[in-house]
């Protein structure tokens, strides 16, 4: 009961349609009633009277036919014409026409183009079966002896030879039964149109949402009306502005988390500094060989957290678009030669082969050499990590298609275990790079080792 009172307080599409059905099962019968009513009034004044028709006597009207054909017997053509003419303006609501003994159409009143101008004997034996039982009444009467003048033939609508009430029965009949088409009609009309404006609302709901803004999300449709379809709308643009307020509060939120990385990366180095000068202090006393194991230990965490730190710093700027580009004509061959000689040293200490194979002609990519730089230094050092139990890592350029910069180790592979294992923000800042770069990161790991392939983009 309530919900029925809460869809009768507000607009209800249902409300609505059940109004359309039953003023539909309540006007219907009274307009068919009226229709039947007026139709009967309508026939009976349009309709003669049994007086007033002339057409109602059939037998009247075949002896009075036959009867100005035996007049005309031995008649010029004008005579005939001049009698059906006559025949015409006594009786209306007739046809008439003549076919001479030539088989010619001489006449005929009203004009009826139909009619063919030679009448071959298979056209007469149709014309004759189908006066029997057709739409209109027809009496044929042959001219002369014998038919040599042709024969004349006069119709009337059939309903007409009928009794008055067998017409106006007709009459109403097709008038009750047109209106009721026509309210029929109008009531799918109405139907249709309340449908088709229901369908129209949800298409331009549904072409909002798949049409977003600028933004990513869709802009806010106007309500069109307070029933269920102006209510899922309201929904719709509440949505939408709660989406916005979360946008703006994620990016509110990464805004601050960037800030803090970037000011925790810079009020870091300055302890680390420290520390690692007071290090450096202890390596110069006289220490035990455990305080000298114990001082190399805290360098080489002093120099991972450094690097960590610097990666954090710099993941941030990425994450935020303001580390600078400054793509130019890039030789990678050199680029890579000059980075490898300063990473000989490291693999060297960590007992690593650094096999570099790099062809004399130059391969130049449109980049930033210091972005391709960093992105090198990372793959090496994740190489240096990861890898170390393989004791061998390769540097190898291609130049055919475009170039490829390829790093292969003999490491435990992605799957296997690591006895360094970082934060991964090394190869999250080479991923960001490269894709800013516009080159992509292909990698092939298994228990044999691991291979990536840095390549332009283009040379797809």
């Amino acid at each position: 009961m309530k919900r029925l009172f809460g869809a009768a307080r507000r607009p209800s599409l249902l409300v609505r349609y059940l109004l359309i059905i039953v003023s539909a099962l309540v006007v219907l019968p009274v307009a068919l009633l009226m229709v039947g009513t007026g139709s009967v009034v309508i026939s009976g004044l349009v309709s003669p009277k049994e007086r007033d028709n002339p057409y109602a006597d059939t037998s009247r009207l075949i002896e009075e036919w036959h009867r100005e054909a035996a007049s005309l017997r031995h008649a010029d053509p004008e005579t005939i014409v001049r009698s059906l003419e006559s025949w015409h303006s006594r009786y209306p609501r007739s046809s008439v026409f003549w076919v001479d003994g030539g088989s010619r159409l001489r006449a005929s009143l009203p004009f009826n183009e139909d009619l063919p101008r030679v009448w071959s004997s298979v056209y007469t034996v149709d014309f004759m079966k189908e006066a029997v039982n057709g739409t209109k009444y027809s009496v044929v009467a042959f001219i002369g002896k014998d038919g040599e003048q042709g024969f004349m033939a006069m119709q009337v609508p059939r309903y007409l030879t009928l009794p008055y009430g067998q017409r106006l029965g007709m009459l109403g009949g097709t008038a009750y039964t047109a209106g009721a088409i026509v309210l029929l009609g109008l009531f799918l009309t109405v139907s249709f149109l309340f449908f088709n404006r229901i369908r129209k609302r949800l298409v331009r709901l549904q072409a909002a949402m798949e049409q977003p803004s600028g933004s990513g999300l869709p802009l806010p449709v106007e309500v069109s009306g307070a029933d269920e379809v102006g209510r899922l709308e309201e929904s719709f643009n509440g949505m939408i502005r709660e989406l916005e307020a979360g946008r703006r509060r994620e990016a509110e939120e990464e805004s601050l988390r960037r800030e803090l990385v970037a000011r925790l990366s810079h009020d870091l180095r300055t302890p680390l500094t420290v520390v690692r000068s007071h290090a450096y202090s202890l390596e110069r006393e006289p220490l035990s060989d455990q305080g000298r194991r114990s001082v190399a230990l805290i360098g080489g965490k002093l120099d991972y957290l450094s690097q960590l730190i610097e990666n954090l710093f710099s993941y941030s700027l990425l994450s935020a678009g303001k580390y600078a580009y400054r793509p130019e004509k890039t030789d990678i061959v050199r680029l890579a030669r000059t980075q490898l000689a300063a990473w000989y040293p490291a693999f060297e200490q960590a007992g690593m082969e650094l096999e570099p194979e790099l062809p004399d002609a130059p391969v130049y990519w449109h980049t930033d050499p210091h972005w391709l730089e960093r992105v090198l230094d990372n793959l090496l050092q994740n190489a240096l990590q990861h890898a170390a139990s393989g004791g061998w890592t390769a540097v190898r350029i291609v130049g055919d298609g475009g170039g490829r910069l390829l790093i292969e180790d003999k490491g435990p592979g992605l799957g296997g275990d690591s006895p360094n294992k970082g934060s991964g923000l090394g190869l999250s800042i080479v991923q960001l790079m490269l894709k800013e770069m516009g080159l992509r990161k292909e990698v092939s790991s298994g228990e044999g080792g691991t291979t990536v392939a840095v390549r332009p983009e283009q040379t797809d």
